[in-house]
């Protein structure tokens, strides 16, 4: 997954692109090692981004109040729920985004290799369960469980 994240941000490198903004195609979350590994920072549970110029500062809610980090771009960040604003899209905007050509990219564009790595052997349900038992009283439970079931 690293190397794919790599490519993309090689091939892409503009603002801000998180699935609110340019990159509404992209609806997947990067595993937070990963995305370090291909883009170098990384930073979760953002309650406020500030972009200034290529770099970004990041305001995250930690236990005693709120922790704020500058970050150099490019960088993956992750956002709390707060951080939401709804989007609603104009007409002419629709109209022009449906226009807009979507590159259609394999993996083998990005240099990922998905051929298999394990082989299935077999797959089998489980045995079913046993029909239960019903007790008359506690003193025939108990004896029960320490004959039948052996556990007591």
């Amino acid at each position: 997954m690293s190397n794919r994240w790599k490519k993309v941000a090689e091939e892409e490198r503009r603002g801000p692109d998180h699935p609110g903004q340019a990159g509404d195609r992209r609806r997947f979350e990067p595993d937070r090692p990963d995305a370090g590994r291909a883009v170098g920072l990384v930073a979760g549970h953002a309650s406020k981004v500030e972009v200034e110029g290529s770099d970004f500062k990041v305001t995250r809610e930690v236990d005693g109040g709120l922790r704020t980090v500058k970050l150099k771009g490019p960088a993956i960040i992750t956002t709390d729920l707060r951080l939401n604003e709804p989007r609603y899209a104009s007409l002419p905007n629709i109209m022009k985004a449906k226009k807009k050509p979507i590159d259609d990219k394999s993996a083998a564009d990005y240099g990922v290799d998905l051929t298999p790595h394990l082989e299935v052997l077999k797959t089998s349900e489980p045995p079913g369960r046993k029909g239960g038992v019903k007790v008359k009283d506690v003193a025939e439970l108990v004896s029960k469980l320490k004959t039948e079931a052996g556990v007591l």
